[in-house]
Order: structure tokens, then C-alpha cells, then sequence
């Protein structure tokens, strides 16, 4: 979830999918993943079915199903998102054609669900999109050619936790100053030959998030950051944008981690009582550490999970399919569960910019691609959406906190 993909998840897989709650899932797979959804990780204790979608009949899909309005341009002037839909149906396409694809759904749990039908699913789908001049024509098509199945969700009625993330942008230095003190690391060149379990996070870089220096990382900082949290959140995240002080961009990836399960910040602090669940987001857990700066001391160490990074050269955001994510048309999922490359239907809201550039959230049927994952999605009860990268897509990931639906779309025979 994702990449800094941050995640709402921290608070859930990103980007950060806000800080939320997901973080680093996606990286796990030692591709330079930047999503790992967010880092407050929200719960979702159900008991899972066996099967993790089931088969929608056609006289219960809804006829409004489908209408995704933000594909052309809207009635306040926004242009439409028809080319980035495209550009996320081709980066899928090209997984599809791998080795890595073939595999992956070579045991794949629900009958009828193939990598050849997915891939037919979502050629058949392009075409449908190029030659569509409305919505509703795009939708009723789909409905005509595609059958849809519907995740079970968290509680196997489809309910479905939404969070997001993207792709942070920081400052940083290649060397260290009174200003830039934090660093984020490079892979040592003998992490493979590491005792385990693995150093915990407090013995790598000590409570203080300085320590480093005195061992097993020493000399392997990559760049350093002005603020603990921001270095913290790109491992959340699993990647970064990073204008350096000499006003060049470097672009971060993960490298590989230690060998621990991922620790939430915001359900930490929920557990601690500092905040109800309803209530944690993104925005909530930055201004709560800038109150209480010295508490990061206590709360970042419980997190063992620790990243290394490599410079991964302008890439962009990348998912844990190995392919680009794209804003808003890109989601993470559990990739033990749901079908990689997919094409999607998410049926949720989303926060969008109105006239006077605040945000507000909307009902959306947005078509998407599953490419990527993250730590804290697991269960068919999560999704974790892209947003983009930058500012304004961190913002709008960290308004993520709702429930919805996921269906995915598949040609019928």
C-alpha cells in the first residue's frame, strides 16, 4: 500500500494509503513497491469464507452500477481520467503477459477465475472505453458483456473498508546537518547472512531514531530527513519523492526488510486511548505528534518491521506487481485473496476539490486495477486506493475512512 506511498491505512497499506493503516505489504515482495498502504491499519476481525468473491446474479446488480462519471470531463470544467484509466488497463495488460502473472493464478481459488479470463476481460474492456461517449454507455456495455464478482467483505455481506495512500514528496539531504538528522538506509550488503530473528527496530536505531551510527546500520544512511516522522513514513509508505538541498530530485524504493509483522502507529495510539478509531486519520496522527513530538520515542519502536531503501532513479510509483500505480485508478488488496491485474468496480466516496478548493467527500462507482498490496490489507474486507502523488493526493488519501463495496469484472463466456 502503495509508496512516500503513504497510506490512510497507518492511521491504515499509503502512500500517507495516508499514514494510516497499511504500509509496506507490497514491498514485501522485494520489488520497489511504493505503496504500502497506511499505517493505522483498520481492523477487520470477521471470519473470512473459503472463497473470497463470489458471482453476482444479473437481476441483483444495481442498474446505476458502473456509472463513473469522473471519466469525462465534469460540470465544474475537470478534465476527465479516461487516459489514466487506460494507461492503468495497459500497465496491467502488461503483467498479465508475465511469467509472474501465469503463476500467480495458477491455484487460484475461485472457479472461473483465470489469468486468460482476466486478460480477455480487460482487452474487451479497453475497446469498450475508447468507443464510449457517455457513462452510461460505458456502464450499460459492461453490464451486458461482463459478469461482476463482489468480494465478500469483512463480515461475507460485501462490506468493505476503504482507505488511501500516495506517494509523498519530502526534503532531504545526501549528507547530515544540524537541520536534516533523520536518515532512511540502504540495504546492508550482508542482511542476508543476519542472525534471527532480526534486530528490532529499538536495537537498530534506538528509541530515539539516532542511534543507527553505533551499529548494524552504520554507514549505510541513504539520505536524511528533517523530521522523524516524515523518514518513519516512508517506510510506511515504501517509497518517496525527495527534493534534495541541492534542488535535484531523487526518488526512493524499498530495498528489503527485517523479518517482524507491521505495528500500526494509529492503532497503537487508538489502544492507548489518545483517540477513537472513528475518529484517527491522517491529519489527526501528524498534528498529534507535533503536540507531542517526544511520544514518537515511545510509539515508533513498536513498529519491528524496518525498511531499507534504493534509489530507484525517477521510477515512478510502483506496485507490487512490479508496474506503475496510477492516481485514482489504481488499488491495493490482498494479493493472497484477489486476482492481480484485475479489473475493478469500487463502490464507495471519495474526497474531491470543490470550487473553493476544500474537500469534500462523493459517492463514486470508479472503475480500477488491482496492482498492489500492502501490510496492513489483508482479508477480502480492505482496499486501499492510490491517490497520486504530492500534496494534494495526500491530502485527499488521508479523508479515506469509509466502507463500500469491490466488484471485479470479468467477460462472460
Amino acid at each position: 500500500m502503495g509508496n512516500f506511498l503513504i497510506s490512510s491505512a497507518l492511521i491504515s497499506s499509503t502512500l500517507i494509503s495516508s499514514v494510516f493503516g497499511s504500509v509496506l505489504g507490497s514491498m514485501v515482495k522485494g520489488v520497489r513497491t511504493v505503496a504500502f498502504t497506511s499505517a493505522i491499519a483498520i481492523a477487520s476481525s470477521s471470519a473470512i469464507q473459503a472463497a473470497p468473491l463470489r458471482r453476482l446474479p444479473p437481476q441483483q446488480i444495481p442498474l446505476a452500477l458502473g456509472i463513473d462519471t469522473e471519466l469525462w470531463r465534469q460540470p465544474d470544467g475537470r478534465a476527465g481520467d479516461k487516459a489514466s484509466l487506460l494507461k492503468a488497463v495497459d500497465h496491467s495488460l502488461r503483467y498479465l503477459r508475465t511469467g509472474a502473472a501465469q503463476t500467480a493464478y495458477r491455484n487460484y481459488p475461485v472457479p472461473g477465475v483465470t489469468r486468460d479470463r482476466v486478460l480477455r476481460s480487460l482487452v474487451r474492456f479497453r475497446a469498450l472505453l475508447q468507443a464510449a461517449r457517455r457513462p452510461e454507455d460505458l456502464a450499460a456495455a459492461v453490464q451486458r458483456e461482463f459478469d461482476l464478482y463482489e468480494s465478500v467483505g469483512k463480515d461475507n455481506q460485501g462490506t468493505v473498508d476503504f482507505t488511501g495512500y500516495y506517494e509523498a514528496t519530502y526534503r532531504a539531504s545526501r549528507t547530515p546537518t544540524a537541520e536534516y538528522r533523520y536518515p532512511i538506509y540502504r540495504l546492508p550488503t550482508n542482511f542476508a547472512s543476519w542472525p534471527k530473528p532480526h534486530p528490532t527496530r529499538l536495537q537498530l536505531e534506538g528509541a530515539d531514531g539516532r542511534q543507527a551510527n553505533r551499529g548494524l546500520l552504520r554507514g549505510q544512511e541513504l539520505v536524511w530527513l528533517r523530521d522523524r516522522l516524515e523518514a518513519y513514513l516512508i517506510q510506511v509508505q515504501g517509497s518517496a519523492r525527495l527534493t534534495l538541498t541541492d534542488g535535484k530530485v531523487m526518488t526512493v524504493g524499498v530495498a528489503g526488510k527485517t523479518n517482524y509483522p507491521y505495528v500500526s502507529l494509529g492503532k497503537e495510539l487508538v489502544n492507548a486511548g489518545k483517540v477513537r478509531l472513528e475518529d484517527l486519520s491522517l491529519p489527526f496522527l501528524l498534528q498529534y505528534f507535533q503536540k507531542h513530538p517526544a511520544e514518537l520515542n515511545t510509539y515508533i519502536p513498536r513498529n519491528n518491521r524496518f525498511i531499507f531503501f534504493s534509489e530507484t532513479y525517477g521510477a515512478p510509483a510502483t506496485g507490487s506487481l512490479g508496474v506503475p500505480v496510477t492516481g485514482s485508478r489504481s488499488i491495493a488488496t490482498d494479493k493472497s485473496l484477489m486476482p492481480p491485474g484485475a479489473l475493478a468496480l469500487i463502490q464507495t466516496q471519495l474526497p474531491f476539490y470543490n470550487a473553493n478548493q476544500t474537500l469534500t467527500l462523493r459517492p463514486v462507482h470508479h472503475f480500477v486495477l488491482d496492482q498492489d498490496t500492502g501490510g496492513a490489507i489483508k482479508s477480502p474486507g480492505r482496499v486501499d486506493v492510490f491517490m497520486g502523488t504530492g500534496s494534494r493526493a495526500k491530502d485527499r488519501a488521508g479523508l479515506i475512512n469509509t466502507p463500500g463495496k469491490l466488484y471485479y469484472l470479468l467477460l462472460k463466456r
